[in-house]
């Protein structure tokens, strides 16, 4: 039998490793990847929370992926999905947020302190309070039709008419304050004596942001594309609190579907074949941008 003093340090070395190591794994394994490989489980089953199906579970095969790809609502709100995704995330908090960044930068204290509490008051809302305050502002009789109202201009029914619209602004209002502060921090570190060099040779801001901050920066632009997409697919209690994934399915994206099939329609079993769905399209997505920062 071996002794412990005939163990290699090396040998002992990794056995310390994998004691410090041994917490996050089991965190992982329980809080992580259990949950996944169980609903990965059950999108297989019949599962669901009443009926003849809640009394004895089945295993199905891929009836509930068969079903998933036949019904019609599931490719409106796949494509609902990507209108918010591309709407709120990639255009909207990216654009709006590198706007604010670079007219802050190299502006005095002062300046940079206010503008950056009021984007950040969106930010630190929670999200369902957002939500009320945005359904208000867009309500029939809200703060918009109000003001509208006022002018002498014919109001509208934002919520109906343009359900997407809102929900798209309300995500904007309220995430646009962490691409501000990404891109602040991305701005600082551009080298102050590069743009005063280009502007010596007579490079135009327009120039200068193009062909020197733009490309100083553009990790930090897939780094952020990125988090901000995860973020908003996501994202439920917004648009549920707003218009419920309506009206009709206009704002119906894959977690309101996945949630009203799970637990409006007890139908547990395809629920979680649903949100197999919206975890294979996130890491689509994340694989899109992993490769993106290789490039």
């Amino acid at each position: 039998m071996m002794s412990s003093a005939a163990i290699p340090v090396t040998s002992r070395k990794t056995y310390t490793w994998l004691y410090f190591l041994f917490p996050s794994l089991a965190v992982m394994l329980v809080f992580f990847i259990y949950p996944i490989l169980l609903t990965f489980f059950y999108s297989f089953t019949n599962l669901a929370l009443t009926g003849e199906s809640a009394k004895q579970l089945k295993f199905v095969g891929f009836d509930n992926y068969v079903r998933m790809f036949a019904d019609p609502t599931v490719r409106v709100s796949i494509w609902n999905t990507l209108i918010f995704l591309i709407g709120s995330a990639v255009i909207g908090q990216q654009v709006l947020g590198f706007l604010i960044a670079i007219l802050m930068k190299r502006k005095n204290k002062t300046f940079r302190r206010v503008i950056g509490t009021i984007v950040l008051a969106g930010w630190v809302t929670p999200e369902i309070v957002c939500a009320l305050c945005l359904y208000s502002f867009f309500g029939d009789e809200g703060t918009l039709n109000s003001i509208l109202g006022a002018i002498g201009i014919p109001t509208v029914t934002w919520l109906y008419t343009v359900p997407m619209l809102t929900v798209i602004l309300a995500n904007i209002w309220h995430g646009t304050a962490f691409s501000m502060l990404v891109f602040q921090a991305a701005l600082d570190d551009v080298p102050k004596e590069i743009e005063e060099a280009a502007l010596v040779d007579g490079a135009s801001r327009w120039r200068i942001l193009t062909s020197i901050i733009l490309p100083y920066i553009k990790g930090t632009i897939t780094t952020n594309a990125m988090l901000v997409t995860l973020q908003t697919l996501g994202v439920f209690g917004l648009i549920y609190a707003m218009t419920g994934g309506g009206p009709g399915t206009a704002t119906t994206t894959l977690p309101i579907f996945m949630y009203n099939q799970a637990f409006i329609n007890y139908q547990l079993g395809y629920g979680t074949a649903i949100s197999l769905l919206l975890l294979l399209l996130g890491i689509v997505l994340s694989l899109f941008y992993i490769r993106s920062l290789k490039e």
